[in-house]
């Protein structure tokens, strides 16, 4: 009897450990849904008119830190710390941090060169045919996964973690964050077909857009943020 006893006495614990573990993982998948659930406002107008005061308070910072990575882009190594620096300016603009310029040089964003090649090259295998296909589809999974660099630097998830996270929050969202991107883009062939001052002109705006676009990366992943699972 001892034997047949201790044999019930296993099927009953098994199945406790395997109806709590059943509990907690429903448990997660509504806490999901509910997290990925959360309304945020993000209209167009306001990611024009928010992304602009964002830049535009950091303006000097943003454009320091970008002056700064186009003139060490080209050496190797320090330039990968540089760009994975100038990619997490939105993130800590997103917590109200300052910007420091110099900062893009700090040897600490260099430790996450492995995942940030890897997200590269899932990001590009996945995008690459879609755009062969057909471009609209392309445009739709990029702006599907347009959040998953900041989120992989914020969050510290893997590079598929931060892809998924980045198509679960910006549902609903994709439309508005295409409008801005396109709006603040117009100027840039306008300039082209001005004669002789246009190619100047193209080249200030090019100067003084890059600090606009991250402060209008940085309102985005501030708001899209709070959908994260």
């Amino acid at each position: 009897m001892r034997p047949q006893l201790a044999l019930v006495k296993i099927k009953q614990y098994t199945c406790y450990i395997l109806f709590n573990k059943l509990k907690f993982l429903n448990m997660k998948d509504v806490s999901n849904a509910q997290s990925s659930a959360v309304v945020v406002e993000l209209g167009m107008g306001q990611l024009l008119s928010k992304g602009f005061v964002w830049g535009l308070k950091n303006f000097l910072s943003l454009l320091g830190a970008s002056l700064l990575w186009m003139l060490t882009i080209w050496i190797p190594y320090v330039n990968v710390g540089t760009t994975i620096a100038l990619f997490s300016l939105p993130v800590e603009m997103s917590k109200g941090k300052a910007v420091n310029p110099l900062a893009i040089f700090d040897g600490r964003y260099r430790k996450n060169m492995g995942e940030f090649f890897l997200w590269a090259g899932l990001y590009n295998m996945i995008l690459g045919p879609a755009y062969v296909f057909a471009i609209i589809p392309g445009l739709i999974l990029s702006y599907s996964y347009s959040m998953s660099l900041y989120i992989l630097l914020d969050k510290e998830l893997s590079p598929s973690e931060a892809l998924s996270q980045s198509n679960k929050i910006t549902h609903g969202y994709k439309w508005s964050l295409f409008a801005a991107k396109v709006i603040s883009f117009i100027p840039f062939p306008l300039f082209l077909v001005i004669p002789e001052v246009g190619p100047y002109l193209f080249a200030i705006y090019y100067i003084l857009y890059f600090p606009f676009y991250l402060g209008l990366e940085a309102y985005s992943y501030a708001q899209l943020s709070k959908r994260l699972s």
